[in-house]
């Protein structure tokens, strides 16, 4: 299964950009005998329109144009579902033993995302009420990902 993260904004080169590199790298590593792959971040621009709700409608039609058909969407909103680290790895093992081909996860920018891109998610997921940077965002997902691989092959990176 690949695993892609679609993100609003250019990140700059940077301790933020070194940390989520070093992540999303042991991801690579740790999830070759998982069946997991890719691991790869596609960077959009944020759009120029002039109003929050045409920018968010721009931004969804530039990210759905890098999702294929049968693919399992998780938005990151701050309203979405709070859930743990082992539940999140039990996700993506129940995705990937399903034969789901590819998973796609949604950072958006300043302004959020667009209902319906929210709609179109599989699941919609909130790493806390609190609202994040999308830098940090980005890495605590890489890192969310690298604990996964852990958690599903049974690595002690994890402790519960």
């Amino acid at each position: 299964m690949d695993i892609t993260i679609i993100a609003i904004g250019k990140m700059k080169n940077g301790p933020e950009r070194e940390l989520i590199s070093r992540y999303i790298d042991r991801s690579i590593k740790s999830g070759k005998q998982l069946g997991l792959a890719g691991f790869k971040i596609i960077e959009i621009s944020e759009s120029q329109r002039s109003s929050a709700l045409e920018r968010k409608a721009a931004e969804a039609k530039a990210i759905t144009k890098h999702i294929p058909t049968k693919a399992i969407i998780i938005v990151l909103d701050e309203k979405g579902k709070s859930i743990g680290s082992v539940a999140f790895a039990k996700l993506i093992s129940n995705w990937r033993d399903d034969g789901i081909a590819n998973l796609f996860f949604i950072i958006g920018g300043a302004d959020g995302l667009d209902k319906s891109l929210i709609k179109s998610a599989n699941i919609s997921i909130g790493f806390s009420a609190l609202t994040w940077p999308h830098q940090l965002v980005r890495i605590m997902l890489a890192e969310q990902l690298y604990r996964s691989t852990t958690i599903i092959s049974n690595h002690p990176y994890h402790r519960s």
